[in-house]
C-alpha cells in the first residue's frame, strides 16, 4: 500500500471511530476584528467535530516569511490534521490558493500560494500532490475578492477535515510549481560557522538559521565561550547561566541556536537586521 493510501486509510478509520479531526489555524488577522472569529463558524458550520486550534493570529500583516518560520516550527508539535495557514498581502491578484499534502504523516495545508506553506511542506517530506482551489467546489458564494479567509480556506479547510477527497478539493497541480521562500542558509567556515538572523521576538532574541543536528562537528561545546561576531558569549543552556547584561549563544524551544541577552536585547546590543551575517566561532 502506498503511503498516500495508508494515510487515507488511516484517516478514513479515524473518521468512523469518532476521532475529531484536528484543524490548525494560523493567520495575521489579529484579535481585534472579527476575521478568526467568522473563519471559526464557517469551520464550525461544515466541519461541527472538528478540533480548532490556533496557534497564533499575531503575525505582522503581511509578513508572509515569519508566518512561513511559525508554521515550520510550531506544526511537528501538532498531530497530522488540515493546517490552515493565512498570510495574504495580494488576496485578490493573481496569486494562486492551493492545498498541498505532504510526504510525511499525510498533512494537508490549505493557503495562498506565496511561499507561506514552503517551509512546513519541506520539514515534513516535502509536496505530493497539490491542488488549485481557486475555485473549489467547497468555496462559498458568492465570494469576497478580499476575504479568502472566509470564503475559500476556511470551507475547504473545513471539507478536508470532514473527509472529502483532497483531489475533488481542486484543480491538479505540479507540485515543481508552487512558490518557494528563499531564506540564507548557514554554512561551516574557519572552525566555525556563519549563520544569519532569520527571526527577532519581543524580548530581542535573534533566531539564527542553524538546527541541532547542525552542531555536530561545529567545534561549539555547551559551557564554554564563543564568539558572536568577534565579541565574548557564553554558550549556555539558559538565560540564568550567565550574569544580567550578558551575551549568551542558546538552543531555544524550538532546538535552534538563538542569540540573548539576559534582561536585555540581543538584536539591538549587536546591531542586527534581517539575514544580518552572525559569525561564530569557539573562543
Amino acid at each position: 500500500m502506498r503511503r498516500g493510501d495508508r494515510w487515507v486509510a488511516k484517516r478514513s478509520r479515524r473518521l468512523a471511530t469518532g476521532m475529531a479531526a484536528v484543524i490548525t489555524f494560523l493567520s495575521d488577522y489579529g484579535r481585534d476584528d472579527d476575521f478568526v472569529g467568522v473563519c471559526h463558524g464557517v469551520i464550525a458550520t461544515i466541519a461541527p467535530d472538528a478540533h480548532v486550534i490556533d496557534v497564533t493570529h499575531g503575525i505582522d500583516r503581511h509578513d508572509v516569511r515569519t508566518g512561513a518560520l511559525m508554521l515550520r516550527r510550531s506544526l511537528p508539535y501538532f498531530p497530522p490534521g488540515v493546517h490552515l495557514a493565512v498570510v495574504d498581502p495580494e488576496v485578490g491578484g493573481e496569486r494562486r490558493a492551493v492545498a498541498v499534502r505532504t510526504a510525511e504523516d499525510g498533512r494537508i495545508l490549505v493557503g495562498p500560494d506565496n511561499g507561506l506553506l514552503a517551509l512546513a511542506a519541506e520539514r515534513f517530506g516535502g509536496v505530493v500532490e497539490a491542488i488549485d482551489i481557486a475555485q473549489s467546489r467547497h468555496r462559498l458564494e458568492p465570494s469576497s475578492a478580499t476575504f479568502h479567509g472566509r470564503d475559500l480556506f476556511a470551507p475547504v479547510t473545513a471539507h478536508l477535515a470532514a473527509g472529502a477527497p483532497f483531489a475533488e478539493a481542486g484543480e491538479p497541480i505540479d507540485p515543481a510549481e508552487l512558490s518557494t521562500l528563499h531564506i540564507p542558509t548557514a554554512a561551516r567556515e574557519d572552525g566555525g560557522l556563519v549563520a544569519h538572523a532569520l527571526a527577532f521576538d519581543r524580548f530581542g532574541n535573534v533566531m539564527l538559521d542553524v538546527e541541532h543536528a547542525e552542531l555536530v562537528g561545529s567545534g561549539l561545546k555547551l559551557g564554554h565561550r564563543v564568539t558572536i561576531n568577534d565579541e565574548l558569549a557564553h554558550y549556555a543552556r539558559t538565560f540564568a547561566d550567565v550574569p544580567a547584561g550578558e551575551l549568551l549563544l542558546y538552543e531555544d524551544a524550538y532546538r535552534t541556536l538563538a542569540l540573548a541577552i539576559n534582561r536585555g536585547s540581543a538584536a539591538h546590543h549587536l546591531g542586527l537586521d534581517l539575514d544580518a551575517e552572525v559569525r561564530i566561532r569557539p573562543a
